[in-house]
């Protein structure tokens, strides 16, 4: 997320419904905790006692994974590096971080070069990698038995598709002169350059990555076609003046069992504007954070879509989940309607019973967390010839003071979900999702992002990056500037089912700041994106906006990084550290956890502590990858591999 983005940390939710902070500080002597372990604070704080009292998890990882001849390692074996202020990428030492796919790398090889002074058109941008790089998923061509071999060279980790959301652009460096005087082409340029890019990789003989030629590769940006599915597909506010079309502000991601790639549509309510300044929001536009006027994009200026007195019903297309073929380049793509519409994070895909579910957080603070459930066994319903994720039933999270929880059915005639109380339909319960979760009573969160599950325990984690809370055992301090991870267990096992045990993970924060922090290891914020390699190993990836960054609370914390965990002892050590102004994002890597994958997303982008990007000194905060004076700053993929080509973590 952006310092353009800053609007999460509003709160648009009116319901009243009981926060967090108030659920845990609540009837602390029936407290669950799983794993035997809170965040050393929040033990203190529930017990009333001070936290030097607190018995420390132990200082190294004890938790170990088996080796050759059944020998016994350590789950994390790198040592961990100090916090970077500079302008690049690093890594413990016996690793590389090579650059690949940067912002305007041409999709096929050719493609229109990428400009470094931004004056590619808008059609050179749409078959060209897209802008700001966030989640992603790497398919090896094996995936659904496709490609398997690729005529002998490869393995089924050396080759395969890599599939990135492309979440927002930066108007003072996506066009040679900014957006002061916005043009419909400015605009197609921008629309181009968000969505998904499709593109086929390659590890090669010295063990690199490179993009290939590939028939599979594509991108999928805001003008593309769409068509929608599930309860609210034919909902009169989805039906607007122009064909169905795009997909955007894409944040995180999800991989369903069947091999598919379904990106979450985010920051969408930030496109939308009205050049009537007198306008004035709806109830559905305040909800969802539709501010009055001007947007801060200004696409609304040229493009009609994008202007709520104009159209106003185009906004209801946006904020779904939308499924993507990447091995089908003539796939349209879905926007499931089943899963609701918020803005979401990332969408998380497991099963249990057959069937698969999905969770996916609110990223927005004081919203909430979700799961869908699907009607069928997933593999019974594709037999049919149905999508699994177009019949079931989404549920919002309701977390209770003795360490339990409940999934609240959002379903139309059940509970306050009722014609009665206003409610047409499912599809209308779908629609207004937010309003739906706060008449049955869930608990609203700190900006809910990334939630994964450990393969190994079957636990969910999710990051809860900042918000307006405390003093409470949740969170001690007077406000949630740090962030922390929450995790839960559903009850038997049963991810089909409607209760679940949670507690507390870590603590984010600088002890140095506030002596109630207590982390096992190294310090960081704002958490944000989460990964689970095969083995267990945890990776947290942060973003401190801008607007904080170096600066107070994040003085001493340095650029957003990377960090690994030992999710049973709880130590965390800091593996990567990025440039100047970007976020860390997007963690994925090939099932022989030898190569991880990262996205470095908008480094040189505006910070209160260094300065401005503008047209005219587009390097004023970072020239990063290239580190070409004529150059701009470039989103881009790492690819991380230790050099003498062993497992990343170890």
């Amino acid at each position: 997320m952006s310092e353009q983005l800053d609007r999460d940390d509003i709160v648009t939710n009116p319901s009243g419904n009981r926060h967090l902070r108030d659920v845990v500080a609540a009837d602390v002597s029936r407290r669950h905790v799983l794993g035997g372990s809170l965040g050393v604070a929040a033990v203190a704080f529930l017990a009333g006692a001070p936290a030097a009292q607190a018995s420390p998890p132990a200082a190294t990882t004890t938790d170990v994974v088996a080796g050759k001849g059944g020998r016994r390692r350590p789950l994390m074996g790198f040592a961990a590096i100090p916090v970077s202020t500079d302008d690049d990428v690093h890594v413990p030492e016996g690793y590389t971080a090579d650059v690949l796919i940067p912002w305007g790398t041409p999709v096929h090889s050719d493609g229109p070069r990428w400009k470094k002074n931004a004056s590619n058109s808008s059609r050179e941008q749409a078959v060209q990698v897209g802008y700001n790089h966030d989640g992603q998923h790497f398919f090896p061509f094996d995936t659904r038995g496709r490609m398997k071999s690729r005529g002998g060279r490869h393995d089924d980790h050396g080759a395969g598709l890599l599939v990135l959301n492309n979440e927002y652009t930066d108007p003072s460096l996506l066009t040679t002169d900014g957006m002061e005087k916005v043009t419909l082409e400015k605009v197609r340029k921008h629309q181009h350059a968000v969505g998904v890019t499709v593109i086929a990789i390659e590890q090669k003989k010295d063990g690199g990555w490179t993009h290939t030629d590939s028939a599979f590769n594509r991108r999928v940006h805001a003008n593309t076609p769409v068509v929608f599915s599930g309860p609210a597909a034919r909902d009169p506010r989805l039906q607007a003046k122009t064909p169905s079309r795009g997909t955007m502000a894409n944040c995180a991601m999800g991989d369903t069992p069947w091999g598919t790639y379904v990106t979450c549509e985010e920051n969408w309510a930030d496109y939308f504007g009205s050049a009537d300044t007198a306008h004035t929001p709806t109830e559905e536009e305040k909800r969802y954070g539709i501010e009055p006027g001007a947007s801060f994009y200004s696409w609304e200026k040229a493009d009609a879509r994008f202007d709520t007195d104009k159209d106003p019903n185009e906004q209801y297309r946006w904020g779904w989940c939308v499924e993507i073929d990447p091995f089908d380049p003539d796939h349209t793509p879905v926007k499931r309607t089943a899963l609701g519409r918020v803005k979401h994070e990332n969408a998380h895909f497991s099963t249990s019973r057959g069937r698969v579910v999905a969770y996916t957080g609110d990223d927005q603070n004081g919203e909430y967390i979700y799961k869908f459930v699907s009607r069928r066994p997933w593999r019974v319903a594709r037999g049919m010839g149905r999508s699994p994720l177009d019949e079931g039933t989404l549920y919002v999270a309701k977390f209770h003071e003795d360490g339990t929880g409940t999934w609240l059915p959002l379903v139309f005639g059940q509970g306050p979900l009722t014609e009665k109380n206003g409610w047409k339909d499912q599809g209308d319960v779908l629609v207004r999702t937010r309003r739906a979760a706060d008449a049955v009573g869930a608990t609203p969160m700190d900006r809910p992002e990334w939630i994964k599950e450990n393969p190994l325990t079957g636990q969910l984690y999710v990051t809860l990056t900042n918000g307006t809370s405390g003093p409470t055992p949740a969170n001690p301090r007077e406000k949630n500037v740090y962030g922390h991870i929450l995790r839960w267990t559903e009850r038997h096992d049963d991810k089909t089912g409607t209760e679940f045990d949670w507690d507390i993970f870590v603590l984010a924060g600088d002890p140095t700041k506030d002596p109630a922090v207590d982390i096992n290891g190294d310090a960081f914020g704002s958490p944000d994106g989460l990964y689970f390699d095969p083995e267990g190993r945890l990776w947290i990836a942060t973003d401190v906006s801008n607007s904080k960054q170096l600066l107070k609370e994040y003085e001493n914390l340095g650029n957003n990084a990377m960090l690994c965990a030992d999710p049973r002892t709880r130590e965390i050590r800091r593996f990567l550290t990025g440039p100047k102004g970007a976020e860390i994002t997007g963690i994925t890597g090939t099932a022989d956890r030898r190569n991880l994958f990262v996205n470095i997303q908008h480094p040189g982008e505006a910070t209160k502590a260094i300065g401005e990007p503008t047209p005219a000194a587009p390097q004023a905060v970072s020239s990063w990858p290239d580190h070409d004076p004529a150059g701009r700053p470039r989103s881009a993929t790492v690819v991380i591999r230790r050099k003498d080509g062993g497992i990343v973590g170890t």
